[in-house]
This record gives structure tokens, sequence and C-alpha cells, in this order.
């Protein structure tokens, strides 16, 4: 696979200029691509009454309906399969074999439109969907890491290990491709489930890397191990974390754990992805104790819509909504207005990075999933509206709180009584069990109006098998344990 060239456009153009390449990527890809060669997309044009060339930019989507997951039902219907005959007289396809040759256009098609990679979801809220990429698809992925890298401001001199569970999941295949397309050392652990919590702490001391790219939670418990058995990872100067959030607790309890084990000043960076978009968008480097300032996303790969998840109506830069995604290079599957369920806090941003200095579009503030916000009938709270997305938050940026599990529950486990919340906890830095009992009841009193049923302390080896560190894909933060009723 040729490496792509250095294009620094999408870091530094004009908003005008930006939207100008776009609009021409997104018609490109519509007319040669999506609305020839994918069952749903073809049949939803037809029933439109619309022309691919009737989506003149990206201003004409709003022409489209959403996409969401419920219509990924039929999977194959979402790929690129082409017609040959139509292919083969497609403008782009002539224009190519005039200048190439039949038997290279034949090899060009083939790398740009064969499926050779599968990646899914997870499956955790729905069967898993399945995604097919080609070898066009893993240049933009290796392309895409390469940017990370450089946002990351990593070396290729550096030695990275890769502490994403081996599945195949976007997380693990955009970190080893990021070490291909950086041209750095890249070593997958393949996470917990292939090595162990042990495993991966002796190849990391053997290692000893420059760059840790892993899940948050996995990498908590092991610097928490690494810092109880004394091991020095000195070399350490960069942590970048996928998969869940990562709230500004977390990075200052992740940092002092660095220290411990003799790594001073590591910068964490987080990052944004999900499988239906095929790439993930990280933070920039930020200075010393600077705050981060949101996710850097390749204008020239996607286009970002933040809507009202009510209205479905695009909102006002920086303003709060729902992340929409709409790829603008991808082959093999691909999903057209994608509504992520991810609520994105500050909206999306045009402004020059006050870090970097990049113009490239920012997604500001916390994500949280539409999904973690769940009904309880807690007490007399009948039907109350709780988000654990802010309560995720809340235990992360809570001193003396290592590691947390939040558990639901219903009284005498009939699915007919209340909900009941408990939250188990691991103390850290000797702290009191009453003084951090009393401080989470607080801080839940204040977030969502009620307090835990119960805090239920425990020992590190006992959370890690609570969370599943090491056979859980993702560890298990949130457990709903409540009984359904029986349907007569």
């Amino acid at each position: 696979m040729k490496p792509r060239p250095f294009n620094p456009w999408w870091a530094t153009t004009s908003r005008d200029e930006l939207h100008h390449r776009q609009d021409a990527l997104l018609r490109r890809l519509l007319k040669d691509r999506v609305a020839p060669f994918t069952a749903y997309y073809g049949k939803l044009f037809k029933g439109l009454g619309i022309e691919p060339g009737d989506i003149r930019g990206t201003d004409d989507l709003k022409l489209l309906p959403f996409t969401s997951k419920a219509d990924l039902t039929t999977p194959r219907d979402f790929v690129v399969i082409p017609d040959e005959k139509v292919l083969r007289h497609q403008w782009s396809t002539l224009r190519y074999a005039l200048t190439h040759g039949p038997a290279a256009t034949k090899q060009a098609l083939e790398e740009e439109l064969r499926p050779i990679l599968l990646t899914s979801t997870t499956g955790r809220s729905a069967a898993p969907v399945p995604f097919l990429y080609t070898k066009h698809d893993l240049a933009n992925l290796e392309e895409c890491g390469r940017r990370m890298m450089e946002l990351c401001k990593s070396d290729p001199s550096w030695r990275h290990i890769n502490a994403f569970p081996f599945a195949p999941h976007l997380a693990f295949w955009l970190a080893h491709h990021a070490g291909t397309g950086f041209n750095t050392f890249m070593m997958s652990t393949g996470g917990g489930k292939t090595l162990g919590t042990d495993g991966n702490l002796r190849l990391i001391t053997k290692i000893d890397p420059d760059a840790i790219i892993a899940m948050p939670t996995f990498l908590y418990h092991l610097l928490q191990q690494a810092a109880h058995e004394k091991l020095r990872w000195t070399k350490l100067k960069r942590i970048v974390l996928g998969g869940e959030k990562v709230p500004l607790g977390m990075r200052r309890k992740l940092r002092a754990l660095c220290e411990e084990i003799g790594a001073e000043k590591v910068a964490i960076m987080s990052t944004y992805g999900f499988t239906e978009a095929k790439l993930a968008w990280t933070e920039c480097m930020p200075p010393d104790g600077a705050d981060p300032t949101g996710f850097h996303t390749y204008p020239d790969f996607a286009f970002l819509e933040v809507i009202d998840p009510k209205t479905g109506e695009r909102v006002p830069d920086g303003q709060p909504g729902e992340i929409v995604c709409t790829p603008l290079d991808a082959r093999g599957t691909v999903v057209i207005r994608y509504r992520t369920g991810d609520l994105i806090e500050g909206g999306l941003t045009y402004e020059p990075c006050p870090h970097c200095g990049r113009t490239c579009p920012r997604l500001l503030g916390k994500i949280s999933r539409v999904s973690d916000i769940r009904e309880l009938n807690v007490d007399k709270l009948k039907g109350t509206l709780v988000d654990f997305n802010a309560l995720e938050n809340l235990l992360d940026d809570t001193d003396g709180l290592g590691a947390w599990q939040i558990e639901l529950r219903k009284r005498h486990d009939d699915p007919l009584e209340t909900d009941q919340v408990f939250v188990h906890a691991v103390p850290i830095n000797g702290c009191d069990h009453e003084a951090l009992r009393e401080q989470i009841s607080h801080r839940f009193g204040e977030a969502v109006e009620f307090a835990p049923n119960d805090i239920v302390f425990h020992s590190w080896d006992e959370m890690r098998r609570m969370q599943g560190v090491g056979k859980e894909l993702k560890e298990q933060k949130v457990v709903d344990h409540r009984p359904t009723p029986e349907v007569s």
C-alpha cells in the first residue's frame, strides 16, 4: 500500500475553502459510488424522487433523511458493491484507463472497492453490525492514525504500546495502522483478554515505552498495579485514551499514578470515534496544565453536523446537540447522515485551536450517550430521568475514590418494586471510608437529587473481578441487574 502524501489543507484552510472542497468530495462519493452501488441508498434516492446530482454540497444533505442504527438491520445493503457494466462506463473509470491502461485500471478499482477487512460494533446494546473496509479505507485509516500521532506530538523514534483489546473493532485496528502510517514501533498487547494484567505489566516493563494507547479503565488498573509493584516506566511521555469517556478527574488520577512509577509530566489525550465513521479523532497535545481544546476532526474524510436531537435541525456553531456524521471518502460499508446518539456539550467550532492553531472543525466539551440517560423509579421519584454520564464524571472526579462501579437493582429483586442504586468503591490514598461515603452521597444529591441506597467498599482485586478487567472488551462501570417483568 503506497503511503499518502501529507495533505495539510485539512488543518489550515479557511472555512469557505473547506466547504468548497467538502462539497466536491460529497458529490463524487454520492454520484460515483453510493447512489449506484449501495442497495439502501439507491432505493432511498429513487423513493425520494431525486438524483445524486441534486445533492450539490453539504448544505443539500438536508434533503436526505438521517440513517440510524435501527436502519442497519441488513448490513450488506450499505456496502458499495459495484455493477461492473456501470463502473466500466463511468467517466472516472474511462479517464483513468486512458492515462494508465486497462490492467492498471482493473487493479486500482479492485484496491478501491474489494472488501478485505471486517470490523463490527461492540453489540452491547444491540446485535453487532459488521463494517467492511477496502484497501482504500485502510489507506484512510493509516492516514487518520498518522494525523493523530502528529496531533499528540509523538515521534517516530519512540516505542508505542497498543493495549486495546485484540478484536475486530475500530480502536485496535486504528492504533495498529497509526503505527504503520507514522512509521514507528507499535507493540500490540491485545489488552487484558489476551495477556491479562500480569502479562501486560511484564511486556510494558520490558518494552519501556514512550507512549501507551489504551482504554481508560483498563489502563487505570494497569497503572495502579504497576505502582503497587513499584515498577518504573520512566520513559513514558504520552497516554492516548479511547473507547470510554475521560473526565478531568480520571486524567488527574492517571497522571498521579504515572508520577508514582517515575513518569513525570505525562501528557494525556482523549480520542473520539465510532465504528460507523471508520475513523477517530483526537485532542491536540495541550501545554502543561492546560485543559483540552476539543477533538480535531479531518474535513477531507467526514462532514459533521450537530443537530437538535428533538427537531433534527442543525444548531449554530458552539451550541450543544447530537453529532451526525457523513463520510466523504469511504468505501466498503458507507452510512450517510448517521445519527450517532452522542451528545456534544460545546458543539462544533471552526475557530483556530488556541493550543495548536489548526483551523479544522473541532468538537468541544464532554460527549455523552443518549442511551446513558435512563429512567429510574427511585422511591417517590417515579419516572426520574437520570444522566449516568454525569454520574460517571462525578465519580471519576471524586478525590479519594479509585475504581468504582454503579449497580442498578430492584428492591427485593421484584420487577414491580422501586429501583435501587448501589455504588461499589475502592478508596485510595488512605481515604477514610465514612468521609468518602459522605462525599459520594452529597455529590449524588447535588447532581441527581437522590443518594445511593448504599455505598459498598471493596479491594482492588474484588473490583477488577466485578468490572471484568482482562475479561470484558470494555470494563463494566455501570451494570443493570434489574429483573424484567414476566410477560404472561
